[in-house]
């Protein structure tokens, strides 16, 4: 055995020893250790096996055998039965390979500059070895999240590891039968009134899941009783379709989903969406979340649409500026004589202006509609019809409808 291995070997003792202390004092999860001494010797027998298995397989280049790899997932099944988070599992991984990492390069200047070969080979193993120790490590700890955890719950937990970026997403994905696409529409349903989650609720939502294979979670609850419902809607189609679609376009289906899922919720609701390649899905939450507090409230009777960028991007502009917001706010406040103006040129703009239309939505005659469009400039000076009304009411109906001048 080389110098370096050697090394290694010397300090497995001691080097597993501080991976049990950084555990306990850097992932709270882990803080009963310092109560429960058969659970740190237990934790304490596995870190000195890896590094065992590390120093006798390495210097040969030799793989870990499947006995191996199970005796890995089987420490990740104990994890999840002891009820570590995926969170904390994920933040194990990453201390455990920072810390073996730290270790061959302790034992490399050890050497006073030598085992420069020993510390290359000795990394060429560790790359590969080391992803499939990682891969059995979490189909050991999704095995026992699948036998214990209800299925929507498993497929919250999809969704979740889908925006975080976790690997862990394949081995969950294949837990709940379902197959990673290239692109998600991320879509975010905003609930003022969020409703309570029962097992009626529960049965809708996994039967939504199953029709649409989609996954869905509840984002966070908002301090006024509002709440978020996020859906990732799987988009599978080729490089040429993606690099085709229009930029920030709701895919075909979307509307479908977001129809079913406002059906199921029951109460009123704004829905933003964004579609990002999975690497991009953070990004794509964000987006949608911002989307959804600019969109208009519609009751889930009305057929809703997901609204994307492209068709809030002038009311996300003047949320964030207060003059040109509090401008339109005080047109709204003109509006408010009535007769039923604002609600009228929602209908107008939703029917692209059609008269007709837009009279039959609102259940009146073409002529009351032509008075209360007069009615409108007569009060505040700009025709709706025109240029500047369209672009000036239309902020106003969705600014107003949104719930954003409170």
């Amino acid at each position: 055995m080389g110098s370096l291995f050697a090394e290694l070997a010397r300090q497995a003792s001691t080097n597993a020893r501080r991976e049990v202390e950084t555990y306990t004092r850097e992932i709270p999860e882990f803080g009963f250790l310092d109560k429960d001494s058969r659970a740190r010797a237990e934790t304490l027998e596995h870190a000195m096996w890896l590094r065992r298995r590390t120093v006798e397989l390495a210097p040969d280049n030799s793989e870990l055998s499947e006995e191996d790899l199970g005796y890995i997932a089987s420490m990740g099944e104990l994890r999840a039965g002891a009820g570590m988070s995926p969170d904390a599992r994920q933040r194990v991984l990453r201390v455990h390979t920072a810390l073996m990492l730290r270790e061959i390069n302790e034992a490399t200047e050890a050497q006073r500059g030598g085992g420069v070969e020993e510390m290359m080979r000795m990394m060429a193993w560790f790359a590969p070895q080391g992803e499939r120790g990682i891969a059995s490590y979490r189909q050991g700890f999704v095995r026992v999240l699948r036998r214990r955890m209800p299925y929507t719950e498993q497929v919250a937990l999809l969704a979740r590891s889908l925006l975080n970026g976790d690997p862990i997403s394949a081995e969950l994905a294949a837990a709940v039968e379902m197959e990673l696409p290239d692109r998600y529409a991320v879509t975010v349903f905003r609930i003022p009134d969020r409703p309570a989650i029962d097992r009626f609720l529960e049965s809708e939502i996994r039967a939504l899941v199953k029709s649409h294979r989609a996954p869905i979670m509840w984002g966070p609850e908002g301090g006024d009783g509002s709440g978020e419902l996020i859906t990732l809607l799987p988009l599978f189609s080729g490089p040429e379709a993606a690099q085709s679609a229009p930029p920030h376009a709701a895919p075909d289906h979307l509307p479908d989903l977001v129809q079913d899922v406002a059906q199921a919720l029951g109460r009123p609701c704004a829905v933003g969406a964004s579609v990002a390649p999975l690497p991009e899905l953070a990004d794509a939450l964000d987006r949608a979340r911002r989307v959804s507090r600019a969109a208009p409230l519609r009751r889930a009777s009305v057929r809703l649409r997901p609204h994307t960028l492209a068709d809030v991007f002038v009311e996300l502009a003047v949320a964030d500026v207060p003059l040109v917001d509090d401008w339109l706010r005080t047109l709204a406040g003109r509006l408010e004589s009535g007769p039923d103006l604002l609600t009228t040129l929602d209908a107008y703009y939703r029917h692209d202006m059609h008269r007709g239309a837009t009279a039959t939505s609102l259940n009146v005659h073409t002529r009351t509609l032509d008075y209360r469009l007069r009615r409108v400039r007569e009060l505040t000076g700009i025709d709706p019809g025109s240029t500047r009304g369209v672009r000036t009411f239309s902020a106003v109906v969705t600014r107003r409808l949104s719930g954003a001048w409170r």
